[in-house]
């Protein structure tokens, strides 16, 4: 019988893989210079009429590699906000999984941080600063952001999602992003309506947590969110909260820490196969390497998981938390995008 390796062992021969990979690769970020004034997000679509029209013509529920590659790659994307695990060094995952988005065609720009470069965030830090950061991203780019956390990254995610509900402050600070700094405002310009509205009471498209609860909710930075984990505001339209089958580390045995909405956004509870790792959940990069791979994966749809079709060769490892997460992630990348054409169109002059 073949004895599995230590997690943490080998956590460790995953930090030595990706050591020769963790040279920072250029980039250009897009130049945030204009100040935030009505319509100047809408005077800013740049996209080709024809590429508007394709993105227009989607069905965001199914969404295909080319629609991916060949249209919403060319035109608005949110920006995606991946938040690791708290213990070094588990960010390795979760930059495994960044590196799974980039390889399904999802803009890299759109993925690291741009101020440090980095692909995954800490959950550590300030979660009120985090939330002024995602108001800055939709105010200047129109496409409002999503939240990817792992293990106390989820709970950070959940608790993100607690600040833009203005349930622990009545207003929240707007941050820069590339700078770190709060600004001496507590609102942003809506890019779509062009009106002033505050940074309390946005909505985000998507929002998920996987691994979350558990060991974390002993931590001070978590202690506000022990008995809140569980309850999803109105501050996210879809949230997806992952467990597996028995998860020492969460506390999760089966299906007894379900996420709930507490008010408006839809919540789906998906229970993972019991031999995931709670530590390598994220570790997706994988996947994004075989084409028979990344078919399966861009044709599952969460209407699957009662009947799946039988998994592609090759190594298959996380590919229903993979598939999931990509699933929902396409969905809203179509949907934000066709809400700022809409609301681009809107403006103009009758043709």
């Amino acid at each position: 019988m073949t004895r599995r390796p230590s997690p943490w062992v080998a956590l460790a021969g995953l930090a030595l893989v990706l050591a020769g990979c963790a040279t920072k690769p250029s980039y250009t970020e897009p130049a945030y210079t204009l100040a935030p004034a009505p319509r100047v997000v809408l005077d800013r679509v740049s996209v080709d009429r024809d590429v508007q029209d394709r993105i227009l013509a989607l069905n965001p529920e199914r969404i295909t590699d080319d629609d991916v590659r060949m249209t919403l790659a060319k035109g608005p994307t949110p920006r995606i906000v991946n938040i690791h695990g708290g213990i070094y060094p588990v960010h390795l995952v979760m930059e495994s999984f960044s590196r799974f988005l980039m390889r399904m065609g999802y803009p890299e720009t759109k993925i690291r941080d741009p101020r440090t470069g980095e692909l995954s965030q800490s959950p550590y830090l300030s979660s009120q600063a985090t939330a002024g950061e995602v108001a800055w991203f939709y105010e200047r780019e129109g496409v409002r952001p999503m939240l990817v956390g792992h293990s106390q990254g989820g709970m950070q995610a959940v608790k993100i999602l607690f600040e833009l509900a203005g349930k622990f402050d009545e207003s929240v600070p707007v941050t820069n992003p590339l700078t770190g700094e709060k600004e001496a405002r507590t609102t942003i310009v809506d890019p779509l309506t062009g009106r002033e509205r505050p940074v309390v009471g946005l909505v985000l498209p998507y929002t998920s947590a996987v691994g979350a609860g558990g060991a974390a909710t002993l931590l001070p930075n978590q202690w506000n969110m022990a008995t809140r984990l569980h309850s999803i505001p109105d501050s996210v339209e879809d949230f997806t909260g992952f467990t597996i089958g028995f998860d020492l580390i969460a506390w999760d045995f089966g299906s007894t820490n379900l996420y709930k909405a507490n008010g408006t956004a839809t919540v789906r509870n998906v229970s993972l196969p019991s031999d995931y790792s709670h530590v390598f959940v994220p570790n997706t990069a994988h996947l994004g390497r075989e084409p028979k791979v990344r078919e399966w994966i861009n044709a599952y749809t969460p209407a699957m998981t009662a009947n799946l079709p039988p998994l592609p060769e090759g190594d298959t490892t996380n590919i229903l938390w993979a598939a999931d997460v990509w699933y929902s992630i396409k969905k809203h990348w179509a949907i934000e995008a066709q809400r700022l054409i809409r609301a681009r169109r809107a403006t103009e002059a009758p043709r």
